[in-house]
């Protein structure tokens, strides 16, 4: 039988096992008062236990292990912190186990305690080769169980988000804006660019480009000098405006441009070309003041508003690429483009502002949010619509990117909602089916 620790801190720590009647291995009643409270750090595995041994009661920690012999193997014997173990649990008992003072520590053996079925639907979630260990039972589980666990899924996705802003913010000596605006930067990358937007952001920061904000083809020739794209002699007249006005801020600002070859246009689209997304950003930076402020303080359709309709060169109406002219095209950000934007840079950002400032209120502008904007189209949320989980709403599918990468890739079943909900429908077998 597949049996590992984490299966049976899940079962110590939730009493999936038959109480009653328990003995010791050396015949001692026993009553398990309290199971403790889970360490995940250091030491004993569950602390503030709290069990009866006969007519005396014990309050102290307990070890946990497949095997008896596993105390020695992990070397507790020469641990001090594993002096107050009052109770070793374990699966099979195979070595008695004595403290320092020569007394023997008491042990709880669980193989004829826990029912096959538990363990068996254990054993078939770890050793499943499907796309995700649950993906034919899932289904199974009541949809409003499923939609409540993502609603955990979603906030443990801002808080860890939450992690990135506040190192940004750390960089940045506190500033919001700064930080928002490398978020911003970074996010126009889409994932395939990311890198080099951020490092693009880093070499040239806001104050300069609101310095040029009355002049546009400043602004722009900034964006696409620090980007790499006005190193080398171009032809067309308005790239080569842009080079004119760059030189001239590189000397005033003693700016140092980015590597070309840093950004990437294989196996992407002409519409999400670096090209064309440096031409919106920096029409984003033109149309907008104080961005981060504006964000933080309008309402989600005036959120909208700030990434639409951008004042993005004429030039980019016919061209992806400096010099290569192409089919009329359309160079706006696109409505998936923005809603990428709002799901991942600014809801993030209500969500780590509302933690900072300790104002609820950001926090379910961060929810709101996301409850009303469409989802983002991958992968992973295609496959989860096949399965039959409805995916209407960005919350939905942030949610369901936590599971898959958290939980279902790392086969954590034991932590997850979903995986938990399966094996304690085998609860009523786990008190019924005792083997004797």
């Amino acid at each position: 039988m597949f049996v590992t620790e984490d299966l049976l801190h899940y079962l110590w720590k939730f009493r999936l096992f038959q109480q009653k009647g328990l003995k010791t291995e050396g015949g001692h009643s026993l009553d398990i008062i309290s199971v403790g409270l889970h360490n995940k750090h250091a030491g004993p595995d569950f602390d503030n236990v709290k069990i009866k041994v006969d007519d005396t009661i014990w309050v102290g920690t307990a070890e946990i292990h497949i095997r008896s012999s596993d105390w020695e193997q992990h070397k507790h014997q020469l641990d001090k912190a594993y002096d107050n173990v009052v109770l070793h649990v374990v699966y099979q008992h195979d070595k008695q186990i004595v403290r320092d003072d020569g007394t023997v520590i008491p042990v709880l053996v669980l193989q004829n305690l826990v029912s096959d079925a538990i363990v068996s639907q254990y054993q078939q979630l770890m050793h499943a080769h499907n796309w995700v260990p649950c993906q034919y039972q899932l289904p199974k589980v009541d949809a409003f169980y499923v939609e409540t666990w993502l609603s955990r899924l979603l906030i443990e996705r801002f808080e860890e988000r939450t992690q990135w802003v506040d190192t940004r913010l750390l960089e940045n000596k506190g500033s919001w804006n700064d930080a928002f605006y490398i978020a911003l930067a970074r996010g126009f990358g889409f994932k395939t660019n990311a890198l080099p937007f951020e490092l693009l952001a880093r070499s040239i920061p806001q104050q300069i480009l609101a310095k040029h904000k009355n002049n546009i083809l400043q602004v722009e020739a900034l964006v696409f000098g620090q980007a790499g794209f006005l190193t080398e002699d171009l032809q067309d007249d308005y790239p080569r405006k842009l080079r004119t006005e760059y030189l001239f801020l590189q000397k005033k600002y003693n700016l140092i441009p980015l590597d070309r070859y840093l950004w990437k246009f294989m196996r992407l689209r002409p519409n999400n070309f670096p090209t064309l997304r440096l031409a919106q950003f920096a029409a984003l930076i033109i149309k907008s003041d104080h961005l981060f402020s504006q964000v933080i303080n309008a309402d989600i359709q005036q959120i909208r508003k700030l990434f639409e309709d951008l004042p993005i060169h004429a030039y980019w109406q016919t061209h992806y690429r400096f010099d290569i002219e192409a089919a009329k095209c359309s160079n706006d950000l696109g409505e998936q483009s923005v809603i990428n934007l709002l799901i991942n840079v600014v809801s993030v950002f209500l969500f780590a502002y509302g933690k900072q400032m300790g104002d609820e209120t950001y926090i379910d502008r961060a929810v709101t949010l996301l409850e009303n904007l469409s989802p983002e189209t991958n992968q992973t949320i295609s496959s989860f619509k096949e399965m039959g989980i409805k995916v209407d709403r960005a919350c939905i599918s942030q949610a369901l990117l936590q599971l898959k990468t958290h939980y279902c890739d790392k086969k954590k079943c034991l932590y997850c909602g979903i995986g938990m909900k399966l094996l304690n429908c085998k609860k009523r077998e786990a008190i019924s089916n005792i083997r004797v």
